[in-house]
């Protein structure tokens, strides 16, 4: 088991809020960060959008990706969430031991 963060945007918080609860619960996630107030400005079927967003950092493990990504999709209310996971190459030894037995 490799320790990743997984970045999600999410419509507003209360979408963010039932996201991050339902992986913690389902022990897809150890932890969840949810961060108000994010500015996306993207390209959406040929036209340049911008809103506002609520990003999710959530603290996992590359086997449990599969199984996040399908539950992120279930709860969203995008045709396509963002959903990235980016690896973690170093950590506190400490916290990645409590991350894996919280999953």
């Amino acid at each position: 088991m490799k320790p990743i963060i997984v970045y999600i945007t999410a419509s507003d918080e209360q979408e963010a809020a039932s996201i991050a609860n339902a992986l913690v619960k389902k022990k897809l996630a150890s932890c969840v960060i949810v961060i108000p107030g994010i500015h996306s400005h993207y390209r959406w079927k040929g036209k340049l959008e911008h809103s506002k967003e609520v990003l999710l950092l959530v603290k996992t493990f590359d086997s449990k990706f599969k199984q996040l990504e399908k539950a992120v999709k279930e709860l969203h209310c995008y045709d396509v969430p963002c959903i990235i996971a980016v690896p973690i190459t170093h950590g506190s030894k400490d916290y990645l031991n409590w991350s894996r037995k919280a999953i």
